[in-house]
């Protein structure tokens, strides 16, 4: 069986992020909520997560797993997202501002599609 082309794309997607996690953190610190200690570390640990979530979703015995896990990463870090589109609404850059909030929506077809993948036999 072939793999879904928005699965290819979530696969995708968090196998890009994975790597941007771990070569180059600090893009991820600002976004982290105060509340959440140990803040480059969770980073690392979510980039390599979602490494191994993208891997998992290209495979079909293994994709039901990472397509729930994949999904659960998605909600976790959806406060972050928050987070970031609450600092970008006082900036003054257009740009940010737009792929702050811009963002927020996307994540929905985004868990959308780990579902998906979880529940494809």
């Amino acid at each position: 069986m072939s793999t879904p082309k928005d699965v290819l794309g979530l696969a995708g997607l968090l196998a890009t992020s994975g790597v941007v996690h771990l070569v180059k953190p600090s893009v991820y610190e600002p976004m982290m909520p105060k509340l959440i200690p140990a803040h480059r570390e969770l980073i690392l640990v979510s980039g390599v997560a979602e490494l191994a979530l993208a891997a998992g979703l290209l495979y079909p015995r293994t994709r039901k797993a990472a397509g729930w896990g994949s999904a659960a990463l998605l909600l976790a870090v959806y406060p972050a997202n928050l987070k970031m589109a609450k600092d970008a609404a006082g900036s003054s850059n257009k740009t940010f501002k737009g792929i702050a909030i811009g963002r927020l929506p996307l994540q929905l077809p985004l868990i959308r599609t780990a579902l998906k993948a979880a529940r494809t036999p």
